[in-house]
């Protein structure tokens, strides 16, 4: 049995350390009150037995309440006094400076908990070190100073989670789509460079890597950018290429023929293209951003979106080249060819593409072999998506997400009278634990209808608290972004506010546990008829709460599908602390990401698809489904199956396989999950070999790929999880 530190780190249990707080109170007691040693043991034995009894890890503050509730049954009420009184003096100390532990457990990286927290971070890197170094101060700036406690606490119990506070203190944002098109067509400036107009299309990628560069370092979550924003610098490139060739030949007195000139311009054409696309690739996985990882970067794909016919032409070459240097894969430290993170592809299904005898059909396929492979790209529906996403003149709009989920809400410019997208961003996000809600409700319908409300204010005041923080911001504070043309051009000293309201940028209500709080309410999962109703009417009250704030306030709330990554362990053991273990519900160390079918639930996946679609759909700022699959590369067939069901059913989803590699044998397949002790391990199924530094895994974590490992609680839930297919 392991127990968790106050500082996050995980121990192994000591019973002895039991027993020497209960002497220690007990000898502070009067004579008459002590407990003598047989008592000590047997009380020591007590609290050890009622700890085991959990089934998992146990935190400090437990073990404590238990040794106080042990010792007032035993009738020893005056040690169980003293006890309370020497926590109570232990907690003044600790409060007085709550961030050194954490910060010099994460340096010597033993604890757990923050070298955990982020599957695309290695915590054993400076880089990554210093930068949660500076993520505990600012987290311990913004719980003593920055929020009212009651956030504070309704946050560190689980009840609500305050994303990223460890960013909160600085006036950062959380994610955005980068107006890469306006940046490389009228110039920008990068660390006070002026950087003009690229001549070709290799040079558009290299400021393109610059630039996203440049954005991960002033904002805390994921950027997302259109290839056709490069597209128009083939036809540059294919001009330059072709003035080039010509000169070549005049030069050497060639044979001057117009169709061999156009193969050779084609092939170095290419070849240009596929340095550009390498370029792209391999500087975003090799790039190191201030915050300690490479940027959070989704690549979206969609033909539509090119102005004419030779762009279009243009950007499906530049798609194609995408796709097959993803398939490959990059190499690792040993030179094998590996699955990487990022960035993350989207693949857009639409009319043109999405069945054989389509003129696109081909690079479909090239997709779908890419996403048996390498687990991208994900694909969203044009036919769905236009449905969904309609603006206020009637007209569905095709779009990217930022990041990994995360979607704007339709907006007409008023200084243009035309959509935009390109340059908008999110606030920020504060999710609800409708766990937490049902059980508080203890069943009771009526009950849990007001714990709803009461909670959802509480929301809305921390989500009001990050509109806030931003309110004042200068441009001056991330040119990149407010100057320099990725979100805006505003002027030096302006302030961002304008970009606040009316739409522009939108701010988040998050939730999470949908499964588990229809589960405990009706007694069925959401899946089933007796259950959906009900979990229908709480993404319609979430719905009314942002519709509600967003009239009185003209700030976009909108209702947004949390990922939880590391914060579903940490709901999990909130939970069970404040509950205790209640069979299919809190029982295991995850709950279930926002609206989806629990990880455990047999259920097909076009069945699953289907199902989870409406849900999407009353989750308009942001939500990703996927089905779980076995390996896939001979049966390519039924990845496209599974891509036309996307595209008829449902906007956004993606297919998970495994991707992984043992560096210790040379295994290339699925590596285990293997649980000892109570803990589980990743273990490669032939030589046994558990060094992660030895091995390459990657798995979906939250809609994105995570390569860097997972704490116990998101390892679990991926140990659980049953194919859909």
């Amino acid at each position: 049995m392991k127990v968790i530190k106050r500082n996050g780190s995980e121990v192994a249990f000591n019973a002895e350390k039991i027993a020497n707080a209960i002497r220690k109170a007990s000898n502070n007691a009067e004579p008459a009150q002590r407990l003598d040693e047989a008592q000590v043991q047997t009380a020591t034995a007590t609290v050890t037995e009622r700890c085991q009894a959990l089934g998992r890890a146990v935190a400090v503050e437990e073990i404590q309440d238990k040794v106080e509730l042990c010792l007032m049954e035993m009738g020893f009420y005056e040690v169980a006094r003293l006890y309370v009184r020497y926590r109570y003096q232990r907690s003044l100390v600790r409060r007085a400076n709550t961030t050194d532990a954490r910060i010099l457990s994460l340096i010597e990286c033993n604890n757990e908990e923050v070298m955990q927290e982020n599957a695309n971070k290695n915590p054993i890197v400076n880089s990554v070190q210093r930068d949660y170094m500076a993520g505990e101060i600012s987290r311990d700036i913004t719980t003593r100073l920055l929020l009212p406690q009651d956030i504070v606490e309704a946050d560190r119990e689980g009840i609500i989670h305050f994303h990223d506070s460890d960013y909160y203190a600085q006036h950062m944002h959380n994610c955005d789509l980068v107006n890469l098109e306006d940046m490389l067509q009228h110039g920008t400036v990068i660390s006070g460079t002026l950087i003009e107009k690229p001549h070709s299309f290799s040079t558009a990628c290299n400021i393109a890597t610059q630039i996203i560069a440049q954005v991960a370092s002033n904002q805390y979550g994921g950027q997302s950018i259109s290839l056709t924003h490069l597209a128009p610098f083939v036809q540059i490139s294919r001009e330059k290429i072709r003035r080039d060739v010509i000169a070549e030949v005049e030069e050497l007195g060639g044979d001057m023929d117009p169709e061999r000139i156009e193969r050779v311009v084609e092939r170095r054409l290419h070849d240009e293209i596929q340095k550009g696309v390498q370029t792209i690739q391999y500087q975003v996985i090799t790039l190191m951003t201030t915050n300690g990882q490479a940027p959070f970067l989704t690549v979206f794909m969609y033909l539509d979106e090119a102005r004419n016919e030779q762009e279009k032409h243009d950007l499906a070459l530049i798609i194609e080249e995408v796709l097959k240097q993803r398939y490959e894969g990059v190499k690792n430290e040993a030179g094998v060819w590996i699955t990487p993170a990022f960035p993350k592809l989207i693949y857009v299904l639409d009319e043109d593409n999405v069945r054989e005898g389509t003129p696109y059909w081909e690079l479909t396929k090239l997709a779908a072999k890419c996403t048996a492979r390498r687990m991208v790209p994900d694909y969203i529906s044009a036919k769905v998506m236009r449905r969904l996403k309609v603006d206020e003149k009637g007209e569905g709009h095709v779009y990217t997400c930022m990041g990994c989920r995360s979607f704007l809400t339709p907006y007409i410019d008023p200084e243009t009278d035309q959509p935009k997208y390109y340059g908008r961003f999110n606030q920020g996000v504060v999710t609800l634990n409708l766990v937490d809600v049902a059980l508080s409700s203890g069943g009771d319908m009526d009950k849990f209808w007001q714990i709803m409300d009461e909670r959802l204010n509480l929301c809305h005041r921390a989500l009001r608290l990050r509109h806030e923080r931003l309110l004042g911001t200068l441009s001056d504070a991330a040119p990149i972004l407010w100057q320099y043309g990725a979100l805006a051009r505003l002027k030096k000293g302006e302030k961002i506010d304008k970009l606040l309201y009316g739409g522009y940028s939108t701010i988040s209500l998050g939730y999470a546990g949908l499964y588990e709080c229809v589960k405990y309410m009706t007694g069925k999962s959401h899946t089933e008829a007796e259950g959906k109703p009900f979990a229908l009417d709480v993404m319609k009250r979430l719905n009314a709460a942002c519709a509600t704030w967003r009239a009185a306030e003209n700030i976009h709330y909108s209702l947004y599908g949390t990922p939880l990554e590391s914060t579903t362990y940490k709901f999990a053991k909130c939970l069970q602390k404040r509950f205790g273990v209640i069979p299919g519900i809190t029982d295991k160390n995850y709950i279930t990401n926002s609206y989806h079918v629990n990880v455990r639930e047999p259920i097909d996946a076009f069945t699953k698809l289907r199902f989870e679609a409406e849900f999407q759909q009353l989750s308009p700022g942001g939500a990703i489904s996927y089905v779980e699959v076995p390996n896939m590369q001979d049966n390519i067939e039924a990845v496209l199956s599974v891509m036309q069901f996307i595209y008829e059913n449902i906007m956004y989803a993606e297919l998970n396989t495994k991707s992984d590699f043992c560096q210790v044998c040379g295994y290339d397949g699925e590596i285990s999950i293997v649980e000892e002790d109570g803990k589980l391990y990743w273990e490669c199924p032939h030589c046994h070999n558990r060094d992660q530094s030895k091995m390459n895994v990657a798995r979906r974590t939250c809609g994105y790929i995570g390569t860097q490992y997972w704490n116990q609680g998101r390892t679990q839930e991926i140990r659980d999880r049953v194919l859909h297919l």
